[in-house]
């Protein structure tokens, strides 16, 4: 089957973007604005906050200002409670509403994401106890359903591992980009990943997907990222130049960088992120109380403004 690629621009004029290359000025000075304010340290992205749900206009200001300058936050609380609620009401103080409702979430459309035997779920490695490689959420997805921010909530943490890498996938952009823009320029083809389709016993269950690693959105002029290190049911495209970049890609995630931030929520504790990079190492649970995790995907991006 024909892969669908629906991620060309519209012939709308798009808003400017230092992320594009005409523009080479622009460039230069969000290079130097965005290094001047990355954090130093996974734990400059921590605030803490009294109530998730209810956040103090200081709480909230702090939580932005690392949005505006990592792409993400991570709020701590004192509440271990399991109330499913919380990820939903924190995410709409960052206008945050429209939830994707995949068919692996519950009907709210919150995941938990906790270990599963079989039944759907299992066969699905976020339900595993198993290590996840890098990747941002939903790049198997069409246009119309990416996934642009996400809420992962703490309610129990694994007896031992579960730890989370996080990267901006601006920092990789630019990492990139100064090695070779031909990497970035390749990355950005419509067709340079391609996530084949996925059958079941009714047929095809969903179509494969082709679409760009590093796109630019025409409204905001905002980067999105599309990734995946996945080594199966995955098809770079066989241009010289994206098997270069893909490679760049994989040597920059793999070396240990300070932009590399690593940490392990604890209950209370939750990731608020514009679709960040991460992975998630392998873990063991305690049987008495297996880690779970409240994931809340959404199609806008957080508005971190105030």
């Amino acid at each position: 089957m024909t892969a669908v690629s629906a991620f060309a621009s519209p012939s709308r004029t798009p808003s400017p973007s230092p992320f594009r290359f005409d523009d080479e000025r622009a460039w230069r000075e969000w290079r130097a604005r965005k290094l001047a304010g990355c954090p130093a340290s996974g734990a400059d992205l921590v605030v803490d906050v009294a109530d998730p749900r209810a956040l103090t206009r200081s709480e909230r200001a702090a939580i932005a200002a690392r949005c505006r300058a990592a792409n993400m936050a991570i709020y701590a609380s004192g509440d271990t409670s399991a109330d499913k609620d919380l990820p939903r009401m924190l995410a709409a103080q960052f206008g945050l509403a429209g939830l994707d409702r995949n068919w692996l979430a519950d009907d709210d459309g919150i995941s938990r994401v906790t270990v599963q035997e079989g039944g759907g779920r299992g066969d699905f490695i976020p339900y595993t106890s198993r290590g996840i490689r890098w990747h941002t959420d939903g790049y198997y997805h069409p246009p119309e359903r990416t996934i642009r921010a996400m809420v992962l909530h703490c309610v129990a943490k694994a007896a031992e591992g579960g730890e989370n890498a996080l990267m901006d996938p601006e920092i990789a952009y630019l990492q990139l980009r100064d090695a070779d823009p031909a990497f970035v320029r390749a990355l950005m083809r419509p067709d340079a990943m391609t996530i084949p389709e996925r059958a079941d016993e009714d047929g095809v269950a969903r179509p494969a997907q082709s679409g760009p690693v590093f796109s630019v959105d025409d409204a905001t002029g905002h980067l999105h990222m599309r990734y995946t290190a996945r080594t199966r049911s995955i098809e770079w495209h066989a241009d010289a130049d994206v098997r270069a970049a893909v490679a760049a890609l994989e040597r920059l995630l793999a070396t240990p960088s300070p932009w590399i931030h690593r940490i392990t929520l604890e209950p209370g504790m939750g990731l608020l992120c514009n679709n960040v990079l991460h992975d998630r190492s392998a873990f063991t649970d305690d049987p008495a109380r297996p880690r779970l995790i409240y994931r809340a995907r959404y199609h806008e991006r957080i508005d971190a403004s105030g």
